[in-house]
């Protein structure tokens, strides 16, 4: 399979911006792939398609995590080498949203609404659940809780499936992506009205504005999901795997509760960055 051999963990662990230019590929293929073979349904078979080409490297990524995990019991360290593949998983997020979010942007409505349908129909669902002039604490606690119940998927899904959160995070990217295109779509809009013309500067600064405005609090909780679906891949790879012992079960256990903390930690921030600063920006 080419995706197997495309890049490796150790690769991806010293050259982690590659991944930022592999995830823009696999979304162009993903959503040129299912406007092919299946153009009524691309919104979510995009998804898929996503999910399988980044699944070799999200499972030799757990695999090899795993096994630093048997190797060493310096927690220090281990946390270390997992930043790495965090580090690079992101770039690989990042990619994702960039690649989604310019055909949003560049190509015509109807074959966006076609593509991007379902995110379209959660986002709008979103929305229709705020509720105007909500307390800000409140909406701290609604947008905590709901992150806490995504990134507890993500490790349900990592431990069950593997590499399955990889799932959970691609559907986000494609979430944002067509957050970020609707957000640049209204603002060219309102520029065309006030000023009659659209030009490239006005579409890159509406673009960055829109990448800054889910991002700037989105970064701390695609974070948090990343490493959750670390920790329930590490603990799948030992479970299943005949050598590991119940010592270091245990070992791989406790390295698996500690992420799972710093995950509930990099919630807590991005709850607090998306309603109390993110407001003061946009």
């Amino acid at each position: 399979m080419v995706f197997e051999d495309l890049v490796k963990p150790f690769d991806a662990k010293r050259y982690p911006f590659r991944l930022f230019f592999l995830g823009i590929v696999f979304s162009i293929l993903a959503i040129a792939f299912s406007l092919w073979i299946f153009p009524n349904d691309s919104s979510l078979v995009m998804v898929f398609l996503v999910v399988i080409m980044s699944t070799p490297l999200m499972y030799a990524t757990l695999k090899e995590e795993e096994e630093e995990d048997l190797r060493s019991d310096n927690e220090l360290w281990l946390l270390s080498e997992h930043g790495k593949a965090l580090k690079f998983l992101i770039y690989l997020f990042l990619g994702f949203v960039i690649g989604f979010s310019l055909f949003y942007i560049l190509f015509p409505e109807h074959v966006v609404q076609n593509v991007f349908r379902s995110q379209l129909n959660t986002i709008e669902n979103i929305n229709g659940g705020n509720v105007n002039g909500a307390y800000l604490l409140n909406n701290f606690f609604i947008i905590l809780t709901n992150n806490l119940k995504v990134m507890f998927f993500c490790l349900v899904f990592a431990f069950f499936f593997g590499a399955g959160a990889i799932f959970i995070l691609a559907w986000n990217a494609t979430v944002i992506s067509a957050a970020v295109g609707t957000y640049v779509r209204n603002g060219l809009g309102n520029y065309a009205s006030l000023f009659g013309f659209n030009n490239v500067a006005v579409h890159f600064n509406l673009f960055v504005a829109g990448l800054f405005r889910y991002m700037i609090h989105g970064i701390f909780e695609i974070a948090a999901y990343f490493v959750a679906g670390l920790a329930g891949g590490i603990i799948s790879m030992a479970v299943v795997n005949k050598a590991v012992r119940l010592v270091k079960l245990k070992k791989v256990i406790k390295d698996a509760s500690v992420l799972v903390v710093i995950a509930i930690i990099l919630l807590l921030i991005g709850a607090v960055v998306e309603v109390f600063i993110t407001p003061l920006f946009f």
